[in-house]
């Protein structure tokens, strides 16, 4: 996804400091809520359930590592109370919500990704030896309570059961306490919150260090581990699964008005299918909607003798994901006009992964593909200067035709790490285990006079996640086609009858 420029109804517990559970708010009158208040059926309803076994699951894969992030965090600050919360459920409208995401530092920390329970909180308390880790959430509630039955937004009738204390402790490797113990936790000048999920929370050590807090947490996700890399091959190798769906039903979305909307929900079911949805809106963009960065709209055509630029990365249920860019021949093959774009895009992505290893600095990829782009337009005649004199830090005429940055790091968030300082990001050394995009673009605006009528309204963007190793890099998604001429077989083989 092209980087954006800036990386920088049921009883609440409550105590003087805090509330000890972000609960569910009273929304709009909703008919889903007039449940019969008799004590008849109060009664009738709370009796003759079979008994629920309450079978304890292995540990998770991801539960080691999830605790070797935790003893590195405890070893970061000591002494210090330490509060991850999940984040609440977010209104979309009157009383329906968004499809639950946790925030990301409670689930790098915890292990718990799409299963995780809204509104919980990861607590560690200080010790003589660390730091001792509870999680705190809302555990089932029994048949003799009428939460089951009675509350639309958590309740077991209608959201299905939630798990027991005891069987996501044994699941994460974590104690556990129902949320109503939240209350006991006290909040002094040393507590340090992720503050952006925490409700309403009181400040703990102020501003200044719930943000350093928060900045720590994005910079330990900077070089990934095992568990990691491996969870970003598996998302790439579904969104190339998602993207062989998108080509091979062409026939189909290029004959609908509304063409970018089905190529969006193709490649929403398959994220649906092999993993937990898509990690980012899908970009869809045909014809000059590709000179549109973020276009997720998604409602114009899919024409023949377009290109479709598309953006999208599959999310797994751990919640890594994938962050592909491909630009397509609507009809199968490029133009002459098209084919030259493109394939100075790809100059431009294979001079930057060229250089990528151990010890440079990753603005430098970045800096290696704007000079193939400044190279191009100046030749194209493009530029009113050289190609370069327009890499000088006080020209940077090129930049007209890419606003974007090439490379974000990517792992559990697209745009992951976005805390992290500048000297550890912008201006960091790479180091093996780092993830990343690189994707260069070219978008020549349908409007811009600077540039031969032939080429206006022409987007192309190629992007690929790299994962730095001892010695060099590996492009994690080479096996999703790049080149003109591979992506042209790319169309054939899956759309054989065109």
């Amino acid at each position: 996804m092209a980087e954006t420029t800036d990386h920088s109804t049921t009883a609440e517990h409550t105590t003087a400091g805090h509330q000890a559970t972000e609960a569910p708010k009273p929304r709009a009158t909703s008919n889903r809520s007039t449940t019969p208040a008799s004590e008849a059926f109060r009664d009738y309803i709370g009796s003759n359930w079979a008994e629920r076994a309450d079978v304890l699951p292995p540990a998770r894969a991801q539960a080691s590592f999830a605790a070797d992030r935790r003893r590195k965090l405890s070893e970061a600050f000591p002494a210090q109370r330490l509060i991850v919360p999940s984040g609440a459920a977010k209104q979309r409208s009157n009383d329906t919500d968004y499809p639950y995401r946790a925030h990301s530092a409670f689930s790098y920390l915890t292990g718990w990704g799409s299963d995780s329970e809204p509104g919980s909180f990861l607590v560690g308390e200080p010790t003589a030896d660390g730091h001792a880790f509870t999680l705190y959430f809302r555990e089932r509630a029994g048949r003799d309570s009428d939460e089951f039955y009675a509350n639309p937004e958590i309740g077991e009738f209608w959201i299905g059961p939630r798990p027991s204390l005891a069987q996501v402790a044994r699941d994460l490797g974590l104690a556990t306490r129902g949320i109503a113990e939240f209350e006991t936790v006290e909040f002094d000048g040393s507590t340090l919150v992720v503050r952006e999920a925490a409700g309403d929370l009181p400040a703990g050590a102020g501003e200044e260090g719930d943000a350093g807090f928060h900045q720590f947490l994005s910079e330990m996700r900077l070089v990934k581990d095992a568990y990691e890399i491996e969870q970003m091959r598996l998302a790439v190798e579904a969104t190339a699964r998602g993207f062989d769906d998108v080509i091979a039903d062409f026939p189909r979305s290029s004959q609908h008005e509304r063409g970018e909307r089905l190529v969006e929900g193709v490649f929403n079911t398959r994220a649906r299918h092999d993993g937990n949805t898509v990690g980012y809106d899908t970009i869809a963009a045909s014809g000059p909607h590709a000179c549109i960065l973020h276009w997720t709209r998604n409602d114009g055509p899919v024409a023949p003798g377009d290109l479709i630029l598309m953006d999208a990365g599959i999310e797994l249920d751990s919640y890594y994901t994938a962050d592909i860019t491909r630009t397509i021949p609507v009809s199968g093959r490029y133009t002459e006009v098209q084919r030259k774009i493109y394939e100075a895009v790809r100059e431009a992505a294979d001079a930057a992964f060229a250089i990528v290893r151990p010890g440079i600095r990753f603005r430098e990829i970045h800096q290696t593909a704007m000079a193939v782009i400044a190279e191009r337009t100046a030749e194209w005649g493009l530029l009113p200067v050289t190609a370069e004199q327009a890499l000088e830090a006080d020209n940077q005429q090129h930049r007209r035709y890419m606003v974007h940055g090439t490379s974000h790091h990517l792992g559990i968030d697209v745009h992951d790490c976005a805390k992290a300082r500048r000297e550890m990001y912008l201006d960091g050394i790479l180091e093996p285990g780092m993830v990343f995009t690189i994707e260069p673009g070219l978008y020549f605006q349908p409007d811009d006079l600077t540039v031969p009528e032939e080429m206006r309204g022409i987007g192309v963007r190629i992007e690929d996640d790299i994962l730095v190793t001892a010695d060099g890099a590996e492009n994690l998604s080479i096996a999703i086609p790049r080149t003109a001429d591979d992506v042209e077989a790319w169309f054939a083989r899956l759309n054989p009858a065109s």
